[in-house]
């Protein structure tokens, strides 16, 4: 994992250290409370939104992937990031609502995202 020190898997294993591990979608996402009327507090992740996919710094933030039969979106985080779980940063920075939609039509052309280029994406993109 290139650009992760040694020391942060330890940090993801300890419980409390934070609720998701670096590598979530939600690990920056901000954490809320809520109160019950009888003082319970109920915490919840905050609604995680997408910058505009149109208006990102740099148009090159992406690589155009045309989709083979048989792909899926965490075969394809696998293959550009290294990680199988980093799927959602595909699903990011394409305009769809189910990441099944990502990949279910050979021939699509979707977008990948570079690293750290996207908003949001922490990917160490490999070919």
């Amino acid at each position: 994992m290139a650009g992760i020190e040694p020391y942060e898997s330890a940090l993801d294993a300890i419980p409390g250290a934070h609720p998701y591990p670096r590598t979530s979608r939600y690990h920056d996402a901000e954490i809320a409370i809520h109160r019950l009327p009888d003082g319970t507090e109920v915490r919840y992740i905050k609604r995680r939104l997408l910058p505009p996919l149109d208006q990102t710094e740099d148009g090159d933030l992406t690589l155009p992937h045309t989709v083979a039969t048989g792909e899926r979106p965490d075969l394809l985080a696998q293959r550009y990031f290294g990680d199988p779980g980093q799927w959602w940063q595909i699903a990011d920075a394409n305009p769809v609502l189910d990441p099944r939609e990502l990949t279910d039509e050979a021939g699509r052309v979707i977008d990948i995202p570079l690293a750290g280029g996207f908003p949001g994406g922490r990917g160490d993109r490999r070919v």
